[in-house]
């Protein structure tokens, strides 16, 4: 659970309008993932994958309001450890945090993985190579954190924007090489399928969450925070949507090598070798943007929980600037451990993402129950909606729904254990 003791919203300057509002939001769901995850979902649903992320993006509509409420009624920087610990106690705060922090770390294998296959796309190399190009990134950008250098709040907007230009010049490019006969079958993996899409795309719906963290900077917040939510949902939705589609209709999918760079195979038959060599350097750049930025909050959220005893004590050491070192570099070592993995089994994005998509559908649960229990009226509904369409997602899962189960498990026992030890 986040301690907000010194993060008292009246004492931060509330200087966050709706422009700024929609460019944060968009940020925090543009990433680096859906470079890889159209295609994966393509091969998991098939064209049917198109309602997997329809569902995702209508998903997002009373999630992000649930979000939204809870935030402009209780703007606090502990964002949903401070929701689900108001409506259910220390211990739900404690096992979101870990949630969401194991979800975290693990993406820091992901993102930087698929900077690697685009890299060895571009060279023309193995994609076996793509766990040393990775851990490359992975090591700069825990370096960065360590020298204390990170992105400004208009560098990851920046970043956001390119996300957007790529996505935006797939839909433009891909439309001659559309063949509407790519659209059927329609559903040859069948409803499973389908369900399965859905997990994997929480990785690229995750975000709804993070600005509540700032939501007591907004001006107005119960006005700004809710269009800027409504902003985002119309821009994101049609992005994500667009380019899908395009994955579909053009058959760029079907393996898994394939599948790790659809995007860029597309650029290449529309425009040429070099967009392929353009696209490897923006994933670069974005995916180290990506990590540099979660390695910087995810190690902040590690240090919360060692300070508040749902962690280990010495992720609170502070270095001579005043950073999380240690928990960076256990955040970094999650991710490396990822990576390893990678090298040595042969483990793709589409092994690993399932880890943290489940852990963020279990942080998303959890937060719009404690929506329930805190709100009223109309907004107690919407909450309850949110509910359920989350758990009508939750057993096409499989056997991964058991990994939030052992995380709350074993975060329960290990502070069970610690409070024995300090009574002895």
């Amino acid at each position: 659970m986040t301690d907000t003791r010194h993060h008292d919203p009246a004492t931060r300057t509330q200087t966050i309008g709706l422009a700024q509002g929609v460019a944060l939001y968009v940020c925090a769901l543009l990433g680096a993932g859906v470079l890889v995850l159209p295609g994966q979902a393509a091969s998991l649903a098939g064209p049917a994958s198109l309602v997997a992320w329809a569902f995702s993006a209508l998903l997002g509509v009373p999630l992000a309001y649930t979000f939204a409420r809870l935030a402009s009624n209780h703007p606090d920087a502990g964002g949903v450890a401070t929701f689900t610990t108001r409506a259910f106690g220390g211990t739900a705060g404690g096992v979101t945090g870990w949630w969401y922090f194991i979800a975290g770390s693990v993406g820091q294998t992901v993102v930087p993985l698929t900077a690697g296959y685009y890299v060895t796309t571009a060279f023309g190399v193995s994609q076996d190579w793509a766990p040393g190009i990775a851990a490359a990134l992975l090591a700069l950008a825990t370096a960065a954190n360590l020298a204390g250098v990170r992105m400004g709040a208009a560098v990851r907007i920046g970043l956001a924007v390119g996300v957007a230009a790529i996505l935006a010049t797939v839909i433009v490019v891909a439309l001659p090489q559309v063949r509407l006969s790519e659209l059927t079958p329609v559903a040859p993996h069948g409803f499973s399928g389908i369900g399965r899409a859905v997990i994997v795309l929480f990785f690229a719906f995750a975000g709804w969450e993070a600005v509540a963290h700032l939501s007591g900077e907004f001006r107005d917040v119960k006005r700004t925070l809710p269009r800027a939510t409504a902003l985002t949902i119309v821009i994101v939705g049609i992005l994500y949507l667009g380019v899908a589609f395009a994955v579909v209709a053009t058959g760029v999918y079907g393996t898994r090598e394939l599948d790790r760079v659809s995007l860029g195979v597309i650029l290449e038959r529309g425009i040429g070798v070099s967009a392929v060599w353009a696209v490897a350097v923006a994933a670069v750049v974005i995916c180290l943007g990506t990590t540099n930025a979660f390695i910087a909050s995810v190690s902040r959220l590690g240090f919360a929980l060692g300070r508040d005893g749902w962690a280990p004590r010495f992720l609170t050491h502070l270095d001579r600037r005043h950073s999380p070192g240690r928990a960076i570099v256990g955040v970094a070592a999650v991710g490396a451990a990822g990576l390893l993995g990678a090298a040595l089994f042969g483990w793709g994005t589409e092994d690993i993402v399932f880890l943290p998509s489940v852990l963020v559908l279990a942080t998303y649960l959890f937060g719009a129950a404690a929506a329930v229990r805190l709100f009223g009226g109309r907004d107690r509904v919407i909450a309850a909606v949110t509910v359920v369409l989350l758990l009508v997602t939750v057993p096409f899962a499989g056997w991964h729904v058991l990994i939030p189960v052992s995380v709350a498990v074993a975060v329960v026992c290990l502070k069970g254990f610690g409070h024995r030890r300090g009574r002895a």
